[in-house]
């Protein structure tokens, strides 16, 4: 795929980890941990502008690939918390990064999981081969706290100055050896929030 709508895409790099203990026991059922990054062409790089609809508007075709892709790394088990994210390259501003991810976006991630809860998100301006923590939380109650996490994605060659890399991750479960208490998933009401 070349590009989704309006969006140019040059590459897409995925990141997939699997823990079975961080220290503790062996857990019965490990921790998958997926990011996928699209690479596309910032339409708004290096000039100013007070629209983003550029990137706003295809953002939600693009989460719905990026998702795809994402489940697609999970190897066929359920996602039970997301996260996005967006690197932009250093012709670019901030901005731009959050426009990938507004309401389209955390829509059709909401979506193509089954969840309804708040989709965490972090961003940045960097050169190409910048990491970025992107943080996870349960995808129908933000307030679970077992599934506090991040995962840690980077394009080697990306992004170029006038690219962003829009990220979706997701995870399988919570943390391996949660133990610090707070809203338990089993008692989420499914809110959004608790």
């Amino acid at each position: 795929m070349a590009g989704v709508r309006s969006l140019t895409v040059r590459a897409w790099y995925t990141t997939v980890q699997e823990v079975h203990t961080d220290g503790g026991p062996v857990a019965d059922t490990p921790l998958v941990k997926a990011a996928v990054a699209a690479v596309v062409r910032n339409p708004y790089a290096g000039r100013w502008s007070e629209s983003l609809n550029e990137l706003v508007e295809p953002s939600g075709e693009l989460a719905k690939e990026l998702v795809a892709r994402c489940l697609a790394a999970l190897g066929g088990r359920d996602a039970e918390s997301c996260g996005k994210g967006a690197i932009v390259g250093v012709a670019g501003e901030q901005e731009h990064g959050v426009a990938c991810l507004t309401t389209p976006f955390g829509d059709a991630m909401r979506e193509g999981i089954g969840g309804n809860g708040w989709v965490t998100s972090a961003t940045k301006v960097a050169a190409a081969g910048a990491a970025l923590d992107v943080p996870l939380a349960y995808k129908k109650a933000l307030f679970v706290r077992e599934f506090y996490d991040a995962i840690t994605v980077a394009v080697p060659d990306g992004p170029r100055p006038g690219e962003i890399a829009v990220v979706a991750a997701m995870a399988t479960r919570g943390r391996v050896h949660h133990r610090i208490g707070g809203l338990a998933k089993a008692d989420a009401v499914g809110d959004g929030l608790r």
